[in-house]
């Protein structure tokens, strides 16, 4: 048994994106056979076998049998808090929702919203600093990401005064304001697991204070939304407690894109990615990387270079797959960062040794070609990186138009 040839259990839930307990359950079944480590009786897989089975994953010749498609039937509007540099906002504008406000505390994003979209109304500065009382009753939907934050707790259950100084509280105060039908946080996985989950339990507790019935939280995953990219949002629908209806999360596509898709002409996009500027790595990295394979990453490297290059975490454990690792060009990009050349989170072009450059990284993201990003090179990268994809943007902003033409329709049905 030659190891390199190898891969760990979590190595492989990791290239997969299933879970460990998936896996065994398919070593159970005969899906997918791992054989034992001599030593340690772990679950080993072959490569060759996981990267056939990944390439399976993404097939070409699927048809596509579903849609989240919905016509808005009025004039819907949002109001979008932590707006970054747009990557929900632009989604919900190609759902065909009107953005009346954003607001973003850094400038360079602020900048860029400007740049590409004159019209909208940005609001540059602390949330603290503003009041949203103006859209009383008078937008639709409030969306944000607001940064994940544990709250201090007093007596059994959390309210909206126990959570002020966090970004959830600026968050919950603007919707209640506003007092939309319904109102979207996104958040990153972890916040699931948070404090034990206590964050998020306190977070569904204030919207419960402020009016609003939270929807059984879910996480999309990015690639189920036509995005070439593994990455996962939280997502956090309140629903206005006056409203008797069901909200619906969009529904996963069964066509998984690729690097491929994001970088060359095709479904996604009408031409090959621009040219931009980009990170470059030190020569040091340029020397390790040049040895790792498409798909590959540090343990493709040989035994000594990889004690150098990983040191202390060598012996660690874990897949770590993220660390000096190769994108294929027939696999989805695994999330980005916000410095594509950062030690240990390692995006490498699958033929050229150098990151990502900018406007390959906001394919990634789905963000239009036209779509302009202020501020130095390092300010770019950390825009796109932390945005949420454009497509994936678009199909949530599919089912909240879905949710509101119900509730209008319903709204109308009373009034006559």
């Amino acid at each position: 048994m030659v190891m390199s040839d190898y891969i760990s259990l979590s190595e492989a839930s990791e290239l997969l994106g299933k879970s460990k307990e998936t896996l065994r359950r398919w070593d159970n079944e005969g899906k997918l056979n791992a054989v034992r480590e001599p030593m340690s009786n772990y679950r080993m897989y072959k490569k060759s076998e996981i990267n056939t089975l990944f390439s399976n994953f993404i097939d070409d010749t699927i048809q596509e049998t579903v849609s989240n498609y919905v016509n808005p039937e009025n004039n819907y509007t949002v109001l979008e808090l932590f707006a970054g540099a747009g990557g929900l906002a632009i989604g919900m504008e190609k759902a065909g929702l009107k953005c009346v406000a954003l607001n973003e505390i850094d400038k360079w994003a602020c900048e860029t919203l400007r740049t590409n979209r004159p019209n909208w109304n940005v609001l540059e500065g602390d949330i603290k600093q503003f009041s949203f009382s103006e859209y009383h009753n008078k937008v639709d939907v409030v969306t944000g990401g607001f940064p994940c934050q544990a709250f201090s707790y007093a007596g059994k259950k959390l309210g909206l005064a126990d959570a002020r100084g966090t970004l959830f509280y600026e968050f919950a105060r603007a919707v209640k304001e506003v007092n939309p039908p319904i109102c979207i946080g996104e958040n990153v996985r972890g916040l699931l697991n948070h404090d034990n989950g206590k964050t998020l339990q306190g977070m569904i507790s204030i919207l419960d204070e402020i009016g609003y019935n939270v929807v059984p939280v879910q996480v999309l995953k990015a690639i189920n939304f036509n995005v070439p990219q593994k990455r996962e949002r939280l997502i956090l629908v309140g629903i206005r407690k006056n409203i008797d209806l069901k909200y619906e999360y969009p529904k996963p596509y069964k066509k998984i894109y690729n690097l491929k898709d994001a970088l060359m002409k095709g479904d996604l996009f009408d031409c090959d990615v621009p040219n931009s500027g980009g990170s470059k790595y030190p020569k040091s990295k340029v020397d390790v990387l040049k040895l790792v394979p498409q798909k590959g990453y540090w343990r493709d490297l040989p035994i000594e270079i990889q004690k150098e290059f990983m040191g202390g975490s060598f012996y660690l454990g874990g897949g770590k797959t993220g660390i000096a690792r190769r994108i294929g060009w027939d696999e989805p990009c695994l999330t980005l960062t916000c410095s594509p050349a950062q030690k240990q989170t390692e995006r490498c072009h699958p033929e050229e040794t150098r990151p990502f450059t900018v406007r390959e990284y906001a394919r990634i993201q789905t963000f239009p070609d036209e779509w302009e990003f202020s501020g130095s090179i390092a300010q770019q990268y950390k825009q796109i990186g932390n945005a949420v994809p454009v497509n994936l943007g678009k199909e949530v902003g599919y089912s909240i138009i879905q949710f509101l033409n119900k509730y209008y329709s319903k709204l109308e049905a009373k009034q006559i």
